[in-house]
């Protein structure tokens, strides 16, 4: 476009550059994360700083913001602790808990039990998982990088908690017609996963309908 705003990010305060960028780079999916305390308790909180670093290793980054008062979040505090940590992708069905779980709850509140989610056991690591979510990702932190305003966490995937029938194990593919992930449009708006279209052709050349996704 020859016409529109240029603006000088070096030039801007943090928050105005985090207001462009958290509603520009989008939509972005979501980190439902629990972790657990030294002292046992478990915490859930949701980020959209969130997505996929590569296969081999499998790792994937959290990115976590430092509070006002320089303390840190429960998240980043647990995982300092002890470096253990599940990642969900929740769906539609349980997105109104997953925003919830970002209130301030006080340290000694279990956010799941509070909007109603439930915990089950890990096979790899101490946190346990939400029955809920179609999605969990068993974790260690493989690295922690920060930055003046934040705490980022490479997390290493040693296990992987599907809901039934939504991992072809065969062919290892995702049933992708049964997988409804939300992701985060900025502030309080999120977005659905279930209006999609291909850009593929089938070997006829016309369009591969969406009904047709998991023949990709």
């Amino acid at each position: 476009m020859a016409d529109g705003l240029d603006i000088d990010f070096d030039a801007l305060p943090a928050y105005e550059r985090y207001k462009l960028m958290a509603s520009l780079i989008v939509p972005r999916p979501i980190a439902l994360v629990t972790t657990v305390s030294p002292s046992g308790e478990v915490n859930a909180a949701p980020f959209s700083m969130f997505g996929m670093v590569g296969e081999d290793p499998p790792l994937l980054m959290i990115s976590v913001n430092r509070l006002d008062d320089g303390t840190q979040k429960d998240t980043a505090a647990n995982l300092d602790a002890n470096g253990e940590f599940v990642v969900h992708i929740p769906d539609e069905s349980i997105a109104a808990q997953m925003h919830r779980t970002g209130e301030r709850f006080p340290p000694h509140v279990d956010e799941l039990a509070e909007v109603g989610l439930t915990a089950v056991p890990s096979h790899r690591v101490r946190p346990p998982r939400i029955a809920e979510a179609p999605v969990a990702f068993e974790c260690t932190v493989h690295e922690r990088i920060l930055t003046t305003s934040r705490q980022i966490y490479l997390g290493r995937i040693h296990h992987l908690h599907a809901a039934p029938g939504l991992v072809d194990t065969d062919r290892w593919r995702v049933t992708l017609a049964d997988f409804h992930p939300v992701g985060r449009f900025g502030a309080s708006f999120y977005v659905s996963t279930s209006d999609r279209f291909s850009l593929a052709e089938a070997p006829d050349g016309a369009p591969v309908a969406a009904t047709d996704i998991d023949q990709l």
